[in-house]
């Protein structure tokens, strides 16, 4: 699947393994995030690159979320010019708590997504 010219993929299709990185803003992540995800916001992103670079898994896709799909998708686009193997995830975090993925508040409670 394609969202433009970025590769997509469903929520489904996600494996409990998969790197996730996640670009909501510090408000969206703290509301509720997907529990192991790297979290940079995308106005941060450029900025915070490295952090990235350290923690992905050498050569492992780097599935990008955000709350819908728009931001992960530019992220995700960024990404791919830099060599990364980037996939954006379709329907982001709301795709996510719809499938019954879950959703952490990072202090071990359920968290929500806005």
């Amino acid at each position: 699947m394609q969202f433009g010219s970025v590769p997509t993929v469903d929520v489904d299709a996600l494996s409990a393994e998969a790197f996730l990185l996640d670009v909501r803003e510090n408000d969206e992540w703290q509301a509720g995030h997907a529990e192991g995800a790297l979290h940079i916001p995308m106005s941060e992103f450029v900025a915070r690159y490295g952090e990235l670079t350290e923690k992905a898994p050498e050569g492992d896709k780097v599935y990008v979320l955000c709350r819908v799909g728009g931001r992960s998708a530019q992220v995700a686009q960024y990404l791919i010019q830099q060599g990364v193997d980037a996939v954006n995830v379709a329907g982001g975090m709301q795709a996510w708590e719809a499938a019954g993925r879950p959703v952490s508040d990072g202090n071990g409670g359920a968290g929500t997504v806005i």
